[in-house]
C-alpha cells in the first residue's frame, strides 16, 4: 500500500487470514497471469503490495533458489509475517521491503535500475493515490523486454447478488466509495494508458469473469469478506447497523439457497512489456 494505515479493510491478523484463502482461491488466474509475464525458473520478480507473502512464496517457489523475488510492504506487522514465513518455506531467496509503493526507485536504490525480470501486483493500484507514479517506477525497474502484470478492478461497485437484495447493493456501493476515498475502483481502466505513459508496450488487456454460487469454492471469498468489510462500513458511517443487519439476512437466505448467484467484482488484467 502507500500507507498500511490507508488500507481500508486494516492488517490484522484476521485480514492476512482472509487474504491467504483469497489467494488460493483467486490462484488459478494468478499463475496464469505470471505464466503469461514469463515468470520461469531464475527470474527476478518484483511484487508491489506484497502484504503477508502469500503470492511473493508462490512465485519464489516457481523461480528457484537461482531466481528472486522481492516484495514491497508497507505494514509491518505483515512484514513480519513474510519474513517468518518464507524462513519456515526456505526461501531465503524471497525478500520484502518496508516501504510506500510512491517511492519505489528510492526503496530499490540505484542498482535496481534494469534489475528485475516481472513486476507483478494485484488488488493494489486500486488502493494507491498515484497508481500512475507507481506503474513508471515499476517500468524503470524492469529490464528490456521485461513484463509487468497487473491484476485489479474495474467497476467494483457493479456486484450484483439473485435474488436480489438492496441492502447487498447499498453495501456494495458504500465499500465502493470507502476504496476510493483514497483511491480508485475503476483503476484498471486507466491502466493501458498509464503502461503507454510509463514507455511500455500493452500486449494484454482482458477481463476475469467470476461467479459465485453456494456450494462452490468461490462462494468462500465474499464469505470471508463481508464479516470483515461490513463492521468497517458501519463504524466509517457509510451504512447503518440496520443494513448491514439487514444484509447479513439476506446473505445467510443466500447461502441457503442453491439457485443464489453472486457476481463477484469486476477483476481486469493488463500484461505490458519494456520496448
Amino acid at each position: 500500500m502507500a500507507d498500511h494505515r490507508d488500507y481500508v479493510l486494516g492488517t490484522d491478523t484476521s485480514e492476512a487470514e482472509r487474504l491467504g484463502v483469497q489467494h488460493r482461491l483467486w490462484s488459478d488466474t494468478a499463475f496464469a497471469a505470471w505464466h503469461r509475464a514469463g515468470v520461469r525458473l531464475g527470474s527476478r520478480v518484483l511484487d508491489l503490495g506484497s502484504g503477508p507473502g502469500w503470492t511473493s512464496h508462490d512465485i519464489a517457489q516457481l523461480v528457484g533458489p537461482s531466481g528472486r523475488v522481492v516484495g514491497i510492504e508497507g505494514s509491518p506487522a505483515y512484514i513480519d509475517a513474510f519474513r517468518e514465513r518464507a524462513s519456515a518455506l526456505g526461501l531465503a531467496h524471497a525478500s520484502v521491503i518496508e516501504g510506500d509503493l510512491h517511492e519505489l526507485s528510492s526503496l530499490l536504490g540505484g542498482d535496481a535500475e534494469g534489475a528485475f525480470d516481472v513486476v507483478y501486483t494485484r488488488w493494489v493500484p486500486c488502493f494507491l493515490r498515484d497508481p500512475a507514479t507507481v506503474i513508471e517506477q515499476a517500468a524503470r525497474a524492469l529490464k528490456p523486454g521485461g513484463r509487468i502484470a497487473v491484476q485489479d478492478y474495474w467497476g467494483y461497485e457493479i456486484m450484483r447478488m439473485v435474488p436480489r437484495s438492496q441492502a447487498f447493493e447499498q453495501i456494495a456501493a458504500a465499500a465502493g466509495a470507502s476504496i476510493n476515498e483514497t483511491g480508485d475502483t475503476g483503476v484498471m481502466g486507466k491502466m493501458p494508458g498509464m503502461m503507454r505513459a510509463a514507455g511500455l508496450e500493452v500486449e494484454h488487456f482482458a477481463p476475469i469473469s467470476k461467479a459465485a454460487r453456494p456450494g462452490d469454492a468461490i462462494w468462500d471469498w465474499p464469505a470471508i469478506f463481508w464479516p470483515n468489510f461490513v463492521p468497517r462500513l458501519v463504524e466509517s458511517g457509510r451504512i447503518t447497523q440496520a443494513t448491514a443487519d439487514e444484509f447479513a439476512d439476506d446473505w445467510r437466505r443466500a447461502t441457503d439457497n442453491p439457485d443464489a448467484v453472486m457476481m463477484l467484482p469486476p477483476v481486469f488484467e493488463a500484461i505490458a512489456v519494456k520496448v
